[in-house]
């Protein structure tokens, strides 16, 4: 009987430490996995934000550009209404 036990004792040891070798691999791969799929989302926010900053550059020159125009042309229309007033109070329209 106790020669049972201990034989059924030390199965069971070694079937867990049969489960625990096979979990260790299974944890092993499995961090592997995510460590490519980390690697491949890291890379894809990459080119996502490099893409964006390009855009968003783009978006921000044409922007100050129309900006620059509009303000130019304000200040041309001010520059010109002046002169019409300084000719009129000048009396040489």
């Amino acid at each position: 009987m106790l020669t049972e036990d201990m034989t059924r004792l030390c199965d069971e040891i070694v079937a867990m430490r049969k489960m625990r070798g096979t979990m260790m691999t299974e944890l092993q791969h499995g961090a592997k996995g995510l460590t490519h799929s980390v690697t491949k989302l890291c890379a894809h926010f990459g080119r996502v934000r490099a893409t964006m900053a390009k855009r968003t550059k783009n978006e921000r020159l044409a922007f100050l550009n129309n900006l620059k125009r509009t303000v130019g042309t304000e200040r041309r229309e001010t520059r010109n209404d002046l002169a019409g007033a300084r000719r009129a109070w000048a009396g040489k329209s």
